[in-house]
């Protein structure tokens, strides 16, 4: 039972960095440098690089297996002395908040073993991980162990998975009726994003009061058609705003949408405690300016948590293939077997089902240029 609380070796990879063995020419400092020889008392000796002349990637280190019960939700596992459980609130730069399961608030630092492994990930940790953290302060802690991720929003960011929150259950895409614009291309990749992610979406449309909400209707009236949830709300004269919280009681969602929208105002609306920053848009450009500048995980009063995220100019979709996104469009996906060729591109070639669908009315023109865009990976 020691045996198994202490740990298993694991063989896992780990980034470039650790590829190559740099020269080394001052051996004597190196050997009198009381903080390496410290360091070096401190590593867990069953940890080891191998390898011969260029390190290897590979790298055994001691770690643990996750436990999943049948549902897939992690089995709950004892927690070694001096270490807490706890969330992940927000990441600034190389450090992050994290608040424990009895309320507590720490300012943590990653372990470095964690930010060397090899991964996509733009960031080892995000906002709404669950982690264990080992306590090194009345404030201050480290992260240990970050416990396996569900309903995980992301996206492509310099082609690495830039994570925007993980382990949440809803997604509300937050756009505007004016000051800026409704972009339909935009909420189309965040749908995609929803159904891959196994979130339920909401359509948000805020600032209805600045036009006549039936201009909104051929637009709005397809996503209601495939089932999506739409609420038209403005945060000003509060239209809308009780709806919205029925839904997002006891839940955990990300609100994510483009820069103005007005995604702070509508959280403030929801629950005036916030107090979040709001801008103003552009009059020259109409698009809005950053007052969010790094995802949090904000508790709510009535229940649940909300997941702020800075504005969203573009959204490129993460380890999308071209062929399967037909798959992720509700209304496409039907029609798709009615094509002549398996590998059919629904844009040039002939007998195709979807194509046909279009031509018949049967599938909005408007979604069909929607899914030609995110094939050929242009921005939204």
């Amino acid at each position: 039972m020691a045996k198994e609380r202490r740990g298993k070796k694991i063989r896992t990879e780990f980034r470039k960095g650790h590829d190559q063995r740099q020269r080394k020419t001052d051996f004597t400092r190196d050997y009198q440098d009381s903080e390496a020889e410290q360091a070096f008392d401190r590593l867990d000796q069953r940890e080891r690089v191998s390898g011969k002349g260029d390190l290897t990637r590979k790298r055994t280190i001691v770690g643990r297996e996750s436990r999943s019960d049948a549902a897939g939700f992690e089995v709950e596992r004892d927690l070694d002395e001096g270490c807490v459980a706890g969330r992940v609130l927000s990441v600034h730069g190389l450090g992050c908040r994290v608040v424990s399961e009895t309320g507590h608030d720490y300012r943590c630092a990653v372990r470095g073993i964690l930010k060397s492994l090899n991964t996509d990930l733009r960031h080892v940790v995000v906002a709404g991980d669950r982690v264990t953290l080992r306590v090194t302060g009345e404030d201050e802690g480290v992260i240990e162990w970050v416990e396996p991720r569900h309903g995980v929003i992301s996206r492509t960011s310099r082609g690495r998975q830039h994570m925007i929150a993980a382990n949440v259950d809803g997604l509300l895409i937050v756009g505007s009726a004016a000051e800026p614009d409704l972009k339909p291309n935009l909420i189309d990749r965040m749908l995609v994003t929803a159904e891959r992610s196994g979130v339920e979406p909401v359509i948000c449309v805020n600032k209805v009061d600045l036009i006549d909400p039936a201009s909104l209707q051929p637009l709005l009236g397809v996503y209601g058609q495939l089932g999506y949830r739409v609420v038209l709300v403005s945060a000003r004269t509060g239209l809308g705003i009780d709806r919205l919280k029925s839904w997002i009681r006891n839940r955990d969602i990300v609100v994510a949408g483009q820069s103005g929208v007005g995604k702070s105002s509508l959280l403030n609306a929801i629950e005036p405690g916030l107090n979040l920053r709001v801008g103003d848009v552009s009059e020259e450009n109409q698009k809005g300016k950053h007052t969010t500048t790094a995802a949090r995980l904000i508790p709510l009063e009535m229940g649940g948590h909300i997941v702020d995220t800075p504005g969203i100019r573009s959204f490129a979709m993460w380890d999308l293939v071209s062929a399967e996104v037909a798959a992720w469009y509700r209304d496409v996906r039907p029609f798709v077997n009615r094509c002549r060729f398996p590998d059919c591109t629904h844009s040039h070639e002939e007998r195709c089902g979807v194509k046909h669908a279009v031509a018949d009315n049967l599938l909005d023109l408007r979604r069909y240029e929607s899914l030609l865009h995110l094939q050929a990976g242009e921005d939204a």
